[in-house]
């Protein structure tokens, strides 16, 4: 199936047929899967990029790079934490819907700042190494070995996120004129749509474009944006 969205962008006539062998051989069979699964969404056919395939492959070995480090016991820090919890719920979510690029890009997402601290936390390297099997499913079984477990992974139950820890503390919100973003500002995950337009109606920089116009409309998205829109603007 995965192969399926690849067929119409490389055939004989186009002479751009690429041997599966080469690619394994040179990157991995996991490298391959994953590349496959990262393209995009797979009823949308894609073209073949090489180099698509080795930043797959660089992402891979960043997440071998923290499997090799000494694991420990110790908490992890809340905020990694919090974006293992998103990431579990955004794999999970994703893997179901078939939006494999996606739950790629999150796992990217994680990794990124993970590998910012020294340590490999168990409490954080077990639940992932979990949700990046089935997508790198040799590397997976060899690192679920190196943490010392026993016979295979596949059999292992699916990680579970606690839902409060997906949500974020602070959001940023776009305030605009009739379209055009003039600022942004960092508030509680918890406001509420009318104080998000107090908030923008009252910046100092939204008065000064303003110029005492009065607003012919204020359209606002909860804890996205808040539209203001001016006539003869």
């Amino acid at each position: 199936m995965l192969f399926r969205s690849v067929i119409a962008k490389m055939s004989k006539s186009l002479k751009n047929v690429i041997n599966p062998d080469d690619i394994i051989r040179d990157f991995g069979a996991d490298s391959m899967r994953m590349y496959e699964m990262f393209m995009g969404p797979l009823q949308v056919s894609k073209p073949w990029s090489t180099s698509g395939l080795a930043g797959v492959h660089r992402f891979l070995n960043r997440v071998w790079s923290i499997a090799v480090r000494d694991i420990t016991d110790e908490e992890p820090p809340a905020e990694l934490v919090k974006v293992l919890h998103k990431t579990i719920k955004k794999v999970t979510l994703d893997t179901a819907d078939l939006e494999f690029n996606t739950a790629i890009a999150q796992m990217m997402i994680f990794i990124n700042e993970v590998i910012k601290d020294d340590k490999c936390y168990r409490k954080l390297w077990e639940p992932f190494v979990l949700i990046l099997s089935p997508y790198a499913p040799h590397m997976g079984e060899e690192m679920w070995s190196m943490l010392g477990k026993k016979g295979t992974l596949a059999y292992e139950e699916w990680p579970s996120w606690i839902e409060e820890l997906t949500k974020d503390d602070e959001i940023t919100i776009v305030g605009q004129i009739n379209g055009k973003v003039r600022v942004k500002i960092d508030v509680s995950a918890e406001i509420s749509k009318d104080e998000m337009e107090k908030l923008v109606m009252g910046h100092p920089r939204i008065i000064e474009l303003l110029d005492g116009k009065p607003p012919f409309k204020v359209i606002t998205v909860p804890g996205k944006l808040v539209n203001i829109v001016v006539k003869g603007s």
